[in-house]
């Protein structure tokens, strides 16, 4: 591999490593870029989960050094995401791609209305917001997890969306425990395309170098603005997420 490709495989990581730490969706930058070079999209999904587990290790550490993550709260979620992540990455290769993702691009544009309609629910702390009844709470992160372990891309929206609107805690927070969550599922998501060769590790480690870079700026860079202009950051990913989703990109280009 040519040194300009290698820096430009770290380049991509490093910018969908802060998208994925600040809002979510890096892994449509992602996993383009690997099918680009070749690899086959099953095993672009699979090359594109070490980035992911390098990159969450990095942003867990950081938002704990700042002490911004709640590891019970995130450990009570994360493990029925971590469960539905097994069964996504198990089942979910049987479904309709195509429709999908589409799909996925429809709940993204509602989402961001939600936001927009209702920016101070994004940006305030559970003070004052009911949270949804426990066990709603484990079946939300039941099926977030199975959308995770079948593509990852844009599972940090819907995270968030649990987190903030489920469960009461405020954006920055919820960053934080969005990345710990992620982190506990992806090893497990990753034994199964490992078990099935699904994984191009050289061109995974170097994609996991400009993630990690990533994660690191991401997470300082959430703590220090705050939940308000973290909010502005995920509107924007949102909704160029959404447009990129349903093929709006491809009609205008």
């Amino acid at each position: 591999m040519e040194w300009p490709v290698i820096l430009a495989v770290i380049g991509v990581g490093i910018i969908a490593g802060f998208i994925n730490t600040v809002a979510g969706s890096g892994s449509l930058l992602t996993l383009p870029l690997l099918m680009f070079l070749g690899l086959p999209a099953n095993v672009a999904n699979g090359t594109n989960r070490i980035g992911i587990l390098l990159h969450n290790i990095v942003g867990v550490a950081t938002f704990r050094q700042h002490k911004v993550l709640d590891f019970k709260e995130g450990l009570r979620i994360g493990i029925p995401a971590t469960v539905g992540s097994l069964v996504g990455a198990q089942v979910a290769i049987n479904l309709n791609e195509a429709i999908m993702t589409k799909t996925i691009g429809g709940l993204l544009v509602i989402m961001f209305f939600i936001i927009v309609l209702n920016p101070d629910r994004w940006i305030k702390s559970r003070e004052g917001h009911e949270p949804l009844r426990r066990w709603l709470q484990i079946i939300i992160f039941f099926v977030i997890g199975i959308y995770g372990g079948f593509i990852q891309a844009g599972v940090g929206f819907f995270l968030l969306t649990g987190l903030v609107l489920g469960v009461g805690i405020d954006l920055v927070k919820a960053n934080a425990i969005k990345v710990f969550i992620v982190l506990l599922y992806t090893p497990f998501a990753l034994l199964v395309f490992i078990y099935n060769r699904q994984v191009d590790y050289k061109l995974g480690l170097i994609l996991a170098a400009g993630n990690m870079i990533g994660a690191f700026l991401g997470a300082k860079y959430a703590v220090r603005v705050g939940a308000r202009a973290v909010s502005y950051f995920v509107l924007v990913a949102l909704a160029l997420s959404a447009l990129q989703l349903l093929g709006v990109f491809e009609l205008i280009f």
